[in-house]
């Protein structure tokens, strides 16, 4: 790709994270060089069969320009999804970030449900049961817990 634009002006830091199973925040922080007026537009694409869409609502900072978005019904349905922001001023040519984020990494797991503690009165200890949290990952059996008992 040719990346015409002022050196710098890219964003910076872009990342992605995916909570309560359909939700998905995206944010960045404007390029070091980018003049003031730079404004920053989010398009992704979850598969390479879907179109491409534009944040539909943008997180901005105080001085009005785009620097996050929120998704909502998100749904993960390959590998990799693209993502690309571009930018524009009145000033000069803006240089557009792009990246392929794999979006199970991103997620941020809620708590497991219907713990329950099955607890004997002999020196037998304890039966601690749960079922998985709900997330996009299909293999449950990769999810790791750690249990902190306290004795009081």
């Amino acid at each position: 790709p040719v990346f015409s634009g002022v050196n710098g002006s890219a964003i910076e830091n872009f990342s992605c994270v995916i909570y309560h199973i359909s939700f998905m925040n995206c944010t960045w922080q404007a390029g070091r060089d980018a003049p003031g007026d730079t404004q920053y537009f989010l398009y992704w694409q979850n598969s390479i069969y879907d179109d491409e869409m534009e944040c539909e609502l943008y997180i901005k900072d105080e001085n009005g320009r785009n620097v996050g978005c929120r998704f909502q019904n998100v749904k993960i349905k390959t590998q990799k999804a693209y993502f690309l922001v571009n930018g524009s001023s009145k000033d000069s040519l803006i240089q557009f970030y792009d990246e392929y984020l794999e979006l199970y990494e991103t997620e941020i797991l809620t708590s497991p449900l219907n713990i329950s503690v099955d607890c004997t009165g002999d020196s037998m200890g304890c039966i601690v049961t749960w079922q998985a949290p709900l997330s996009h990952g299909e293999k449950k059996n990769c999810f790791q817990y750690e249990i902190g008992i306290q004795n009081k």
